[in-house]
């Protein structure tokens, strides 16, 4: 840090921060200043730029990456989830080389896609069908559309602040380019009013779709109490129930609705279920899913080139049953646990107005005096202090989102985490006089 953080103004010592980052980085300015005539902005993903211009990276090992400048990062960005397994796993490597070697479409249905079908299955017992599909975009916009044509219905509730991908995405501000849905939306975890939406559209409702955490709007836990209400509403509405786990279902070895025994109608899975590679899934309840049986009377079609890709499939398979098996997708969520509580409770302890949200192993720093426990409880300073603490923590060969997100993979070590844990420390100890000068205004 530069020492003398706690004197400044946010936005004074933000741009401070920025200037040193420049300085740093003179490669990423001029790899992102010959993006700017290929790419709006610069690049390919919204989400990757940020000011004065985004790093260029060019090389990724394990849990660490480089940029073009040769800086050295651990990666705890983690590709916003789907990077779970770091950077060229061997195990996954191999699988990759092996569907190379022997093909990678063949237009036909092929073992490898129901070996990792029966492994995604044993996860997720309420999958009792399921289809394949290139993203967690395509998947959730696939149980959508599924829940529509069962129920008859048209009506989609959505929470505030939730992602579902690309042209699903609910955040208050900015533009969006949402498929034209007839939604309903609700806050995040505010039961009663949640339960007050239902009931006013139950009859034209045809599905729910929510994220267990919600995901980016700060990885906020959906309380238990309220993912049973939506449960129960869906019970007596007739509306489908979508858990959509492209992110949480890492989070043990059965996702959140295993950890909590709450049972949706449908899931969907994204992220790293490839392996790391594209890949979606989205299934459910065998009655739902049968409209896809083209032995019905009016089958859904669905249809995608790359859906049951070999190279996906069989990282997908290796990565399910040979890196993180059951076993240890549930160690691995209890250790990033405690790590989160760990931090979580010294900034407490330091008496700084900082947050970890999340569960297992996704994360947000937000910054407030109060727990976070919806959207509506992060104040709008949090954004600008969350700026610093990512620009710092890039200062400090640390790869954060630029939001405030710390998802950790499985190769990070304990060297590794201890140097993020000292750094989100640091940082409380540097600039806590002007958080909480910040969040008094």
């Amino acid at each position: 840090m530069s020492g003398v953080g706690a004197n400044l103004s946010v936005d004074a010592a933000f741009a401070a921060a920025r200037e040193r980052y420049a300085r740093r980085n003179p490669g990423s300015r001029v790899a992102y200043e010959n993006a700017v005539k290929a790419f709006p902005g610069g690049s390919t993903r919204s989400v990757l730029y940020f000011d004065p211009f985004p790093l260029t990276m060019v090389r990724g090992i394990e849990a660490e990456l480089q940029d073009i400048d040769g800086h050295t990062y651990v990666d705890f960005v983690g590709e916003y989830s789907a990077g779970l397994f770091g950077h060229s796993d061997p195990v996954i490597k191999a699988a990759v080389i092996e569907a190379l070697e022997t093909g990678t479409v063949m237009a036909s249905p092929t073992p490898a896609e129901v070996r990792l079908a029966e492994a995604v299955k044993a996860r997720f017992p309420s999958m009792e069908y399921l289809r394949f599909c290139n993203s967690g975009t395509e998947a959730n916009l696939m149980a959508i559309v599924t829940a529509m044509a069962f129920t008859g219905r048209r009506k989609i509730l959505v929470f505030r602040e939730a992602y579902h991908g690309g042209v699903l995405a609910f955040a208050t501000g900015g533009k969006q380019i949402n498929v034209p849905f007839d939604y309903v939306l609700a806050d995040y975890n505010q039961v009663d009013e949640t339960v007050a939406v239902i009931r006013s559209c139950a009859a034209d409702l045809a599905a729910v779709i929510v994220e267990p955490i919600l995901g980016a709007g700060g990885n906020i836990p959906g309380t238990p109490e309220f993912l049973g209400a939506l449960r129960a509403e869906c019970n007596r509405s007739g509306a489908v129930l979508i858990f959509d786990e492209v992110k949480t279902s890492r989070c043990g070895a059965g996702g959140i609705q295993g950890m909590l025994g709450i049972v949706p109608d449908m899931t969907t899975l994204g992220k790293y279920i490839g392996g790391g590679l594209p890949t979606g899934v989205f299934g459910g309840r065998s009655d739902i899913m049968a409209q896809f049986d083209p032995h019905g009377a009016h089958p859904i079609k669905h249809s995608g080139t790359f859906n049951n890709n070999q190279c996906s499939m069989m990282a997908g398979y290796a990565a399910l049953t040979k890196v993180f098996t059951p076993a240890k997708a549930e160690e691995f969520a209890r250790a990033c646990e405690r790590e989160r509580q760990s931090i979580d409770a010294e900034l407490s302890a330091k008496d700084v107005p900082m947050r970890l949200t999340g569960q297992g192993s996704l994360w947000t720093i937000h910054f407030s005096d109060y727990p976070i426990r919806a959207p509506k409880d992060i104040p709008p300073i949090s954004k600008k202090l969350g700026q610093l603490f990512h620009m710092e923590m890039l200062l400090h060969s640390i790869l954060v989102a630029a939001r405030g997100d710390i998802f950790i993979s499985l190769p990070v070590t304990k060297e590794q985490m201890r140097k993020l844990h000292g750094a989100i420390l640091l940082f409380a100890d540097e600039y806590r006089p002007m958080i909480a000068r910040a969040l008094s205004v």
